[in-house]
């Protein structure tokens, strides 16, 4: 087992990269909606709703994170 204490930066920033996906709520033009994230905090796109965010990044085999 490797020591996560010895990950190097390079290995930390993509980590979880094939794993999850953030989904963030954010204001635009005065309406809630719901960016999403790659683990790498890479920005990818944005959606009406909670649901719909969640449901498009489980289509793509990964797993939804929300960040507060």
């Amino acid at each position: 087992m490797n020591d996560i204490r010895q990950i190097s930066p390079q290995a930390l920033a993509t980590l979880g990269v094939d794993q999850i996906a953030y989904v963030k709520p954010v204001e635009i033009e005065q309406e809630m909606r719901f960016a999403v994230h790659a683990a790498d905090g890479t920005g990818v796109t944005v959606f009406p709703s909670l649901e719909l965010a969640q449901l498009a990044i489980r289509q793509n085999d990964l797993q939804p994170v929300s960040v507060h």
